[in-house]
């Protein structure tokens, strides 16, 4: 049976979604094609199809994770952006969360393009962020902290004290509601 070019589009698309979600979940290298392609609903044989390498699938659900962030922080003050990045819902949702904050560290070790491909998300992300108020430098130092904020947060187990406080600590911080200490 003959696939339609808008369902293989379709397809691929589903592809691709599924593979953001597993590869936040897991990384880059603890999920394989196979299981991308059966969690998607199809055949490990049909990835070469629609993808030249694992590499390539990379790169695109990267870029779609992070179109899904900017989606997310349209229109929002940077406050209420800061408040809900820095939220126990968002540190636990991986699969749905942050692409940066989830595969950063891996997109690191990978090829030049799939780095290109985050630092186009990034500076999307910085676009969609930009308040009248607020300098490019502001949003960069805050995107960074509240990046880092929940990649520590991250790496405590999940019922650890000390998950929650990175996150309040460095919410508070930012939106002021806690002084910095003077020495």
């Amino acid at each position: 049976m003959k696939v339609t070019k808008a369902q293989a589009q379709a397809n691929r698309a589903r592809i691709v979604e599924t593979s953001s979600k597993l590869f936040r979940e897991r990384g880059y290298d603890g999920v394989g094609v196979s299981d991308l392609m059966a969690a998607a609903g199809f055949t490990h044989g049909g990835f070469y199809k629609h993808f030249k390498s694992k590499a390539d699938l990379i790169e695109e659900s990267a870029a779609c994770g992070i179109a899904k962030t900017i989606d997310q922080v349209q229109g929002l003050e940077l406050t209420e952006f800061v408040s809900y990045y820095l939220s126990r819902k968002h540190r636990d949702e991986k699969g749905t969360g942050c692409t940066l904050a989830a595969l950063g560290g891996d997109a690191a070790r990978q090829s030049d393009d799939i780095k290109t491909a985050y630092a186009a998300g990034i500076e999307d992300l910085l676009e969609a962020l930009i308040q009248p108020a607020k300098s490019r430098e502001d949003i960069i130092n805050t995107f960074a902290h509240i990046l880092g904020a929940l990649v520590l947060s991250r790496a405590c187990p999940d019922d650890s004290p000390l998950a929650d406080e990175v996150l309040s600590v460095c919410r508070d911080r930012i939106l002021g509601k806690r002084p910095t200490p003077t020495a």
